[in-house]
């Protein structure tokens, strides 16, 4: 069952009819057919239609639609049974399995809504959400019961240990409950008031955009989409879902630091319907595969989260097969993604890729601060319009009204544009292009950063007195959070207490790799914190006991390399790489440079068991030693730990 989606018409004439007002409603009349039903009853109609397919793969484990619909099924009408019904939530918090995938499409099935719980947020965290969004229940699993100790045992459902009760429930579907109008899924992203808030999608926001990436993306049945994110990160709704109501198959991909687990994939196989990354996974996959390696690993890459630079699309453009090459921008109030380019041979090389124009079904506006159009080549604030647009956040009413303001473009009652945030600028084609923010909010490796938030939780150190949060880019390439502080008589912090202080509270992607002590902040003439006056973060000298300075060249060139990553001097050879404020990212980099330095190839893993330099090293010179033993015997000059 289709039908059209309400849509906005024309913009309100701002002086009279002119030549921009008529291409700004061809930009926006975007009107598409898609279904009006839930996202669950799609996929139970690719069930009926191919039960034997194969739905998912993870590792060695494949699970075909029938299977997983029956699953779901039977953990579904469990949680009808326990009173889920539409807008009621359910959290969910699994490690990346089939039983995670289970899990939500039991919760639509049921007519409920999911919170979707990272195992790796501090239990604070977790704690928080849980309270905040007053879910009825908790699926999750007995490696994860610990996160979750303040929950009543009679509200937790364990889909490994509970399975054998779970079990005994019908496998039928369930008679449809929910409508396009109720929640599909509560996603909190970070709050600039110190505390998470959560955003309500709706199925019908939801629905629009998977139906339409289908098409888009040219999802097909029987070609794999790889999932490597977490699911509280809305980048996995497009390669989770997408597939599922194509009839593709998923590829579950284990828990991933640094993306070495979809490279792994990527070299292992090819021809995939879409990978789904971020700017920074680009970046790493660049550093890390030859342009031979490269070509044919999948047809699309759709790259979001953050800024996209022409740059780092070098590798990719111009391979055969070709790879299409596309940026997709959208914040996590607007379903994923509302507007999307693709770079064509005749783009620019250099510079930010443009993010394009609006997807079905969807409105793009640039307003000046009285919320009227600006013309093509003026910067003004981006509001977004259409099926997406989220209910709004969950007990926020304040936040809600704010973010969330009337249409008055369109005829549509009790329509909403959510304003961005982001500054945009439309360019006489019709071209949108991404400016920034005009507020505090930050991108840093695809994951959408209030730094208020990361500075009420810094603030709480029983040592600052003061601080602030930037996310600086001093070198090209690489953007990192660092914390601005001002201490209490008590003494300077050091950097490793801080850390330690914030990832009890704060995800790891939200925790500074720098923090600088100040004896005052810059002040602007109006009294407020003068961001543009603080200093760029000054090279460290490490604190920790080093035990000893580099004592074989091995250890004297790995040191040179963690001090250029890190910008820390005088690192000891027993100092942990990431409790100097390495991360995935830098480790990968770190990687990419011993290969340069040494010619060997480790996996991610023999970094965090040799995470200092004198583990690191001594792991080094081994295979250096045993790489020329077999080229003496065998002739090999290659290897790979």
């Amino acid at each position: 069952m289709t039908a059209t989606v309400e849509v906005l018409t024309r913009p309100r004439a701002v002086s009279g009819k002119n030549r921009w007002e008529e291409v700004l409603h061809k930009i926006n009349d975007t009107r598409a057919d898609f279904p009006q039903v839930c996202a669950h009853e799609l996929f139970e109609q690719q069930v009926a239609r191919d039960p034997a397919a194969i739905a998912l793969v993870f590792g060695q484990r494949e699970v075909t639609y029938g299977e997983l619909n029956e699953r779901a099924n039977k953990v579904a009408h469990h949680l009808r049974r326990r009173g889920v019904a539409p807008d009621v939530l359910v959290g969910v918090c699994l490690e990346r399995s089939p039983e995670m995938v289970v899990a939500l499409l039991a919760v639509w099935k049921a007519g409920g809504a999911y919170v979707p719980l990272d195992p790796a947020y501090p239990p604070e965290r977790l704690s928080f959400m849980l309270a905040d969004a007053r879910t009825a229940l908790l699926l999750t699993e007995e490696k994860c019961g610990k996160l979750f100790a303040s929950v009543p045992a009679e509200k937790t459902i364990y889909l490994d240990s509970g399975w054998a009760l779970l079990a005994r429930e019908r496998s039928d579907n369930l008679p449809p409950i929910a409508c396009p109008s109720d929640l599909a899924y509560v996603m909190y992203t970070s709050g600039s008031t110190g505390q998470p808030k959560g955003a309500m999608i709706l199925q019908r926001g939801l629905v629009n955009y998977l139906w339409w990436a289908i098409s888009a993306y040219a999802v097909e049945p029987g070609r794999s989409v790889p999932v490597h994110t977490s699911v509280a990160f809305d980048l996995t709704v497009t390669s989770l879902f997408t597939p599922l109501l194509a009839g593709g198959t998923v590829e579950l991909l284990p828990e991933d630091l640094g993306a070495q687990n979809l490279l792994a994939a990527l070299l292992r196989s090819g021809g995939r319907s879409l990978v789904k990354i971020t700017p920074a996974h680009l970046e790493l996959l660049n550093g890390q595969l030859s342009p031979q390696q490269a070509a044919g690993v999948c047809r699309a890459f759709v790259i979001g989260g953050e800024n996209l630079l022409a740059e780092n699309l070098r590798l990719w453009r111009g391979l055969v097969p070709p790879t299409r090459l596309i940026n997709e921008y959208g914040p996590t109030e607007t379903v994923v993604g509302c507007s999307i380019h693709e770079v064509q041979p005749g783009d620019a090389d250099t510079g930010a890729v443009p993010i394009g124009r609006p997807i079905a079904n969807t409105q793009l506006y640039v307003l000046d601060p009285n919320m009227r159009p600006v013309p093509p080549g003026v910067i003004g604030e981006l509001y977004i319009g259409g099926a997406g647009v989220a209910r709004g956040y969950l007990n926020r009413p304040e936040l809600t009204a704010e973010r969330f303001v009337p249409d008055p473009f369109g005829g549509v009652r009790g329509a909403a544009l959510f304003r961005t945030g982001d500054l945009a600028q439309y360019q006489a084609d019709g071209t949108l292009h991404c400016l920034g923010r005009a507020d505090g909010q930050v991108k840093v490796r695809g994951y959408r950063i209030e730094l208020g938030e990361i500075e009420a939780a810094l603030a709480a150190h029983p040592a600052v007195r003061s601080c602030v949060v930037l996310a600086r880019e001093d070198d090209p390439g690489n953007k990192q959070l660092v914390g601005y502080l001002v201490a209490r008589d008590g003494g300077v912090p050091g950097a490793e207490d801080l850390r330690g202080f914030l990832k009890e509270k704060l995800p790891e992607y939200m925790v500074p790799g720098k923090f600088v002590s100040m004896d005052s902040l810059p002040l602007t003439p109006n009294g407020k914190f003068d961001r543009k006056a603080l200093p760029p973060p000054p090279r460290e000298v490490s604190s920790a006991d080093a035990g000893g300075t580099p004592r074989t060249e091995t250890e004297k060139v790995v040191a040179a390399i963690w001090s250029e990553l890190l910008g820390v001097d005088g690192i000891g050879i027993h100092n942990d790489f990431f409790d100097l404020g390495g991360d995935s990212i830098s480790a990968v980099r770190l990687l990419v440079r011993l290969h340069e330095a040494f010619g060997v190839d480790f996996q991610l893993s023999a970094l965090f068991e040799r995470s200092t330099i004198a583990g690191l090293s001594e792991l080094v010179d081994s295979f250096v030693l045993t790489r020329r033993d077999s080229a003496v015997s065998a002739g090999r000059e290659e290897f790979v730990l």
